[in-house]
C-alpha cells in the first residue's frame, strides 16, 4: 500500500484535532440540596472525574410548583432543537411531574406541574421523574416511580419503609402540552424507583434501583431494550454497585467508556463505575470528586457557548 507524502501529517493532525475537541467537550450535573426547597444547582467537568460547582453552589432556579415547592431529582436532556427540557420532583407525596424549560439552562420558561397520576386516587407519590428523547418516535418519554397499594406484585416490606412498593410509569409528548394516558413502563417483582435511560449503540439501557428493603437491596441493577420505550427485560442484572446503598443513578458516554454516577445516600457522598463493553463494572468511587451536599441529579453534555455563559454569572 502507498502512503501519498503528507498523508501522515494530516492523520497527525487529524488526531490533535479531535484530542482538543475531547479535551474542550464539558459536562454538568443538575442536582438538588438538602431537602430541595432552594432549586436547582449545576457542577461541571472535563474529565467526568472532577466536579466542581458553578456560580459558587448557588441555585440557578427556584421552585414554584407543587404541593411543596421542590425541586428535587433535576433531569435535563437536550432537545433535538437545542431547548434544554426539565423534569423534577415537586412533593414527597404530589400526583404530578414538574416541568420547565430553557434555551440557555439561565433563562427558563414558566414552571408547571404534569399531572400524570391524577387519575389515580390511591396513588401516594410520583418521585424522581426522568425524561428521554425517542429519536425513532420523534418524541419524549417522560417516566417516574409510583406507588400505588394492592396494585403491585407484593414485597416484605415495613412501617420503617412507610410500606412503599414502587413500579416504573410513564407518558410520552411531543410539544410538552398534550401527553399520552400514564402507562405502566416496567414491572419487576421488586420494588424500583430511580430508573434511567441511555443509548449506546443500537441497545437502550436502563439503569435503575432494586429499592426492597427487606433484606435490603438498595443497589443499581440493569437492563436493556431495542426500543426506548421498551419493553425492558423485568430480569435484571446482578447488583452493579457495591457493598453500601447507592441510588440516582445517571450515566454518560464520555470518548467510548461509559460512566454511571449514583448517590452513595448513607456514606453522604457520591460514587460512581465505569464500563467500556456495558457487561464488565469497575468501581472507580475513589477517583471522582463532587461538591459538598450533592443530591440526585442528571449528567449531560454542553458546548462551550452554553457553559461559558453559565461560568459569566459566577
Amino acid at each position: 500500500m502507498k502512503i501519498r507524502p503528507g498523508s501522515i501529517f494530516t492523520l497527525i493532525l487529524i488526531f490533535i484535532s479531535n484530542l482538543t475537541q475531547a479535551q474542550s467537550d464539558t459536562y454538568l450535573f443538575s442536582y438538588f440540596v438538602d431537602n430541595g426547597q432552594d432549586g436547582l444547582h449545576f457542577a461541571y467537568s472535563k474529565d467526568g472525574l472532577k466536579w466542581e460547582a458553578l456560580k459558587n453552589g448557588k441555585s440557578f432556579l427556584t421552585p414554584t410548583v407543587g404541593k411543596d415547592k421542590l425541586m428535587r431529582d433535576p433531569c435535563i436532556i437536550q432537545g433535538p432543537d437545542g431547548t434544554f427540557h426539565m423534569v423534577f420532583t415537586t412533593s414527597w407525596t404530589d400526583k404530578n411531574v414538574g416541568y420547565a424549560s430553557s434555551k440557555d439552562l439561565i433563562h427558563w420558561s414558566e414552571q408547571k406541574a404534569v399531572p400524570v397520576m391524577e387519575h389515580e386516587p390511591a396513588a401516594r407519590n410520583t418521585w424522581a421523574p426522568e425524561i428521554f428523547y425517542d429519536d425513532k418516535k420523534k418524541n419524549f418519554i417522560i417516566y417516574w416511580a409510583t406507588t400505588i397499594p394492592g396494585r403491585h406484585s407484593e414485597i416484605k416490606t415495613s412501617k420503617a419503609e412507610d410500606d412503599y412498593n414502587h413500579r416504573i410509569y410513564y407518558t410520552t409528548t411531543k410539544d410538552f402540552k398534550t401527553f399520552s394516558p400514564t402507562k405502566m413502563f416496567f414491572n419487576p417483582d421488586f420494588s424500583v424507583i430511580d430508573a434511567s435511560i441511555l443509548k449506546k449503540g443500537s441497545w437502550y439501557y436502563m439503569f435503575l434501583k432494586n429499592e426492597n428493603p427487606e433484606p435490603a437491596e438498595k443497589n443499581i441493577r440493569i437492563t436493556k431494550s431495542k426500543n426506548a420505550e421498551g419493553p425492558y427485560p423485568v430480569k435484571v442484572s446482578p447488583p452493579l454497585t457495591g457493598n453500601y446503598w447507592a441510588e440516582g443513578p445517571t450515566a454518560v458516554d464520555i470518548n467510548g467508556s461509559v460512566y454511571v454516577y449514583f448517590d452513595k445516600y448513607m456514606d453522604h457522598r457520591y460514587g460512581a463505575i465505569k464500563s467500556d463493553d456495558m457487561q464488565s463494572w469497575t468501581d472507580i468511587s475513589d477517583q471522582v470528586s463532587f461538591p459538598k451536599g450533592i443530591r440526585h441529579g442528571t449528567v449531560f453534555k454542553v458546548t462551550d457557548q452554553v457553559f461559558k455563559a453559565l461560568r459569566a454569572l459566577e
